[in-house]
């Protein structure tokens, strides 16, 4: 749990576009460090279009951690579509129940969970989390993709659970992830 006091707030696709901004603004602060600075993929404009083709996408979810009325740091994601091509490169090391799952829609795609730097080491990624999971009972599995040199979260996600299906890359620029699945409690 967090030693610190937090306010989590839920939004939809169409609600979270009043804070767009504050969004955003938490991933430039967050991202312009080393690798990330600098490199076009992990650009503020492309994270922004991502950003605003997700608020679109079935099953959109943002959950916001404020503290004293400050943004610290946000999760969110989708419902994973079947056909996502990283999805379907993994092949066979989706396991089966996995795979029947994403084509039954019931599988959660957390596509960002991030926490400003001043606040980590808090468990406010852990309660982000646990926020967004929770608000998901039609969706008890849960998919995400890490870049494999991203510690400390890398780290985090296997003790919270999450298991290895193998590696992937979301585009041709991209760096290379660990694609991990959290199976149903």
């Amino acid at each position: 749990m967090a030693d610190i006091d937090l306010a989590l707030q839920h939004y939809d696709g169409d609600t979270a576009k009043a804070i767009v901004e504050e969004l955003i603004d938490a991933y430039a602060e967050i991202y312009d460090v080393p690798p990330y600075a600098g490199d076009p993929f992990f650009s503020v404009d492309s994270y922004a279009d991502r950003l605003h083709a997700a608020f679109i996408m079935p099953g959109f979810e943002t959950v916001t951690a404020r503290q004293d009325g400050n943004l610290i740091g946000y999760v969110h994601g989708v419902t994973l579509p079947a056909d996502k091509p990283w999805w379907v490169s993994l092949g066979d090391a989706r396991p089966a129940d996995a795979r029947a799952a994403a084509e039954a829609g019931q599988v959660f795609w957390l596509r960002e969970l991030m926490v400003r730097p001043a606040h980590t080491n808090h468990g406010v990624g852990r309660q982000l989390h646990d926020a967004i999971i929770a608000g998901r009972p039609s969706e008890p599995w849960t998919t995400l993709t890490c870049i494999i040199d991203n510690e400390p979260a890398y780290g985090a996600y296997v003790r919270w659970g999450y298991e290895i299906l193998g590696r992937i890359k979301h585009a041709p620029e991209s760096p290379m992830y660990d694609a991990m699945l959290l199976r149903p409690a």
